[in-house]
Parts: C-alpha cells; sequence; structure tokens
C-alpha cells in the first residue's frame, strides 16, 4: 500500500524517504523521546525499523521534519482495529502538534481503511504522551504491566489506551 499525504490543521503526514532517516533518528535520540524507545541508541536499528514496514509517516511541521507516526492494522474482520504511535522533536511539544496528527491519521484509517476502533499504548509513566491522547479521545483501558523495555534494559508498565471513531475530538 503507498501512503498519500495528509494533511491536518498544522501539520502534514506524508511517507517517509530515505533522506528522511537522518532526522527521524536523531528525533528518537533526543532528550524527552529518547528516554521512551528501548532501541534508541541504535542508530541503524532505528534506520531499519522506522518505516515500520510502510505504515509510517513523517510528521512535518512548515516543511520542516518534526516527527514520526507509525500505525498498525488488523485486518481479520472480527478484530478490526488499528493502532497508532507517534514520536515528535522536543521543540515541537506542548502546541498541539500531535493530538493533530493523530486525529488526522485516525480520520483517514476511518475512511479510507474502514476502522472504527483505534489503540495507543504509551508507557504509563509518560504523562505528557498521556494528556495529549486523552485530548484526541482516547481513554485509558488498563496497565500492561512490565510491558516493554526502557533503554536502560529495564521492563516498564504500559498503558493501554482505546478510542471510538465517535469519541475522537
Amino acid at each position: 500500500m503507498s501512503l498519500p499525504v495528509l494533511n491536518g490543521e498544522r501539520v502534514v503526514l506524508r511517507p517517509i524517504t530515505e533522506p528522511d532517516l537522518d532526522a527521524l533518528v536523531a528525533i528518537m535520540q533526543s532528550p524527552g523521546v529518547r528516554e521512551w524507545w528501548w532501541d534508541s541508541g541504535d542508530a541503524d536499528k532505528l534506520r531499519e525499523n522506522l518505516p515500520n514496514d510502510g505504515n509510517a509517516f513523517v510528521i512535518e511541521v512548515d516543511g520542516e521534519v518534526a516527527g514520526w507516526l507509525g500505525f498498525e492494522e488488523e485486518l481479520d474482520p472480527g478484530y478490526r482495529h488499528a493502532s497508532v504511535d507517534l514520536s515528535l522533536h522536543p521543540r515541537f511539544h506542548a502546541q498541539g502538534l500531535g493530538p493533530d496528527a493523530i486525529r488526522t491519521v485516525i480520520r483517514w484509517l476511518a475512511q479510507e481503511r474502514n476502522h472504527l476502533r483505534f489503540t495507543i499504548d504509551p508507557a504509563a509513566a509518560n504523562e505528557r504522551a498521556i494528556s495529549a491522547y486523552e485530548k484526541v479521545g482516547f481513554k485509558p483501558v488498563g496497565v500492561l504491566r512490565r510491558y516493554e523495555m526502557g533503554p536502560d534494559g529495564t521492563m516498564h508498565d504500559g498503558l493501554l489506551m482505546d478510542m471510538l471513531i465517535e469519541e475522537l475530538r
């Protein structure tokens, strides 16, 4: 599937290209982001994984690479839903850009890919991300204990959040 270019209120989501990878790796390794990604110290692994099998966008703000947004789809009709994840460079935090990017991709996933339910799973300690996701309409479902590895090699809890399309704000 080739991804479209999606326009939000202030962000543009576009497919990742090879020239974007250095900027995206730098974002993932920046303070305020790297703490939440277990493989953030490995630039080669990031370059390999950030394209997310073609299910990832660059988040652009005013023509500048500001972050990454990935998604996964469960296509089994009995469980159909999509999950999303994102990272923004700290210079772009607290400006409403993360919620704008999430709203934009969720509208596309609902309208073009027929998804009605969405999940996101931030680290349970990532209060900034949780607050941003709640602004979009995500609600906590439960804590996923020892869910993912942190950059220090220890396992930490995740927070499973979900949202139905009619709850999108």
